[in-house]
């Protein structure tokens, strides 16, 4: 929810300030499906029965490096996605030292207090490994439980909506340039 209302602000921003919902139109990604499909895998993992079974949290792990992986190959192409990337290694850092699980602080962890675990979410304890990257902040307009990955991937989908829309025409990276003489 969070991710959703960072880019929707990003791209209030961008068009309060002389952008133009056509220039995302310009971005040019290298293997869309590639990204699609790894957030596909993150979502189905998320909210389907897969969630209940046990290995699945690795599928949603590698979800999330392929994402990262992603968005390190598009420094060159997305403005701003340099922020995005840190936010997932964050959240994978996280995952992968706590089997696969991101821990949840207990006060913000609903129905998990009772069940201990659920899909790749995991009560937060004494166990828990990196606890201070893991789901422990409460931001009140949406409810739920982030991660300081998440508020940095947050802002880096704002800074990407926002310059998304606010785009310069500028040459496209292994486009050519032609240069007509004098």
């Amino acid at each position: 929810m969070i991710w959703v209302l960072a880019t929707g602000l990003g791209l209030v921003a961008g068009l309060a300030t002389g952008g133009r919902l056509d220039n995302l139109a310009r971005l040019r990604f290298r293997w869309p499906a590639a990204a699609l499909a790894a957030v596909v895998v993150r979502e189905a993992v998320l909210f389907t029965p897969l969630n209940r079974v046990d290995g699945a949290q690795w599928l949603y792990a590698a979800a999330l490096a392929v994402i990262v992986l992603w968005t390190v190959w598009h420094f060159d192409r997305v403005r701003g996605v340099w922020l995005v990337t840190p936010g997932g290694a964050m959240n994978l850092l996280v995952i992968l030292s706590n089997g696969g699980r991101m821990p949840v602080a207990a006060a913000l962890a609903g129905t998990l207090v009772q069940q201990g675990q659920i899909g790749q979410y995991t009560l937060m304890g004494s166990h828990s490994h990196l606890g201070f990257l893991a789901d422990w902040i409460s931001v009140p307009a949406t409810g739920g439980a982030y991660s300081p990955g998440d508020l940095v991937i947050a802002a880096g989908l704002a800074l990407v909506a926002f310059l998304g829309v606010r785009r310069t025409m500028e040459p496209v990276p292994d486009s050519p340039i032609v240069i007509d003489p004098p």
